[in-house]
């Protein structure tokens, strides 16, 4: 393999050891706090104002509870979006694209260790949730890394960043032979 053959490694360290790591253990422990300090069916107790409160769920669902009998689904799409950025980070270089996908996967392999670990069993643990929201829904720390991650590769694909810098930037001039 020659120079140019070689695959970048650092883009999945970036990835993964500077965002998505750090996303989950602070994601796990929050997790844990919640499970030791607030009790299920309390009452919510402010944290901001009436903004956000603490409460403690056992999400057997996805958002907002929903489709609770498919939690071994929601694992298995866990499992894709992580292959999906692994194969995907592989040569990103871009590192608002490295963000985005590190709280993806930071994100994901939080909510999915409580679907594997958590009870009532593999495939099938419930999520904990212990952030509501004006009694709207509530959700964790994995929960809002997801989202920012989603926020920042929608505001990156509108804006037309590439995920790459470059000559791996695709570029329809040299493919269609214009020399402009």
């Amino acid at each position: 393999m020659n120079k140019q053959e070689k695959k970048p490694t650092l883009p999945l360290v970036v990835i993964f050891a500077f965002i998505a790591i750090p996303v989950l253990i602070i994601d796990q422990l929050t997790k844990l706090w919640a499970l030791n300090s607030l009790e299920i069916g309390a009452a919510p107790k402010p944290l901001i104002g009436n903004l956000i409160g603490l409460q403690l769920v056992r999400n057997p669902g996805a958002a907002f509870s929903l489709a609770e009998g498919f939690t071994w689904f929601f694992s298995v799409i866990a499992v894709a979006v992580l292959a999906i950025i692994i194969w995907s980070g592989r040569a990103m270089t871009n590192l608002a694209w490295q963000l985005s996908l590190g709280l993806l996967a930071g994100g994901a392999l939080g909510n999915l260790i409580d679907r594997l670990i958590r009870p009532p069993g593999i495939f099938r643990g419930h999520v904990i949730d212990f952030l509501n929201y004006r009694g709207m829904f509530v959700g964790n720390i994995a929960d809002i890394a997801i989202v920012l991650g989603v926020i920042t590769v929608v505001v990156l694909v509108v804006l037309g960043v590439p995920s790459t810098s470059g000559k791996h930037v695709y570029q329809p001039e040299r493919v269609r032979g214009s020399n402009a």
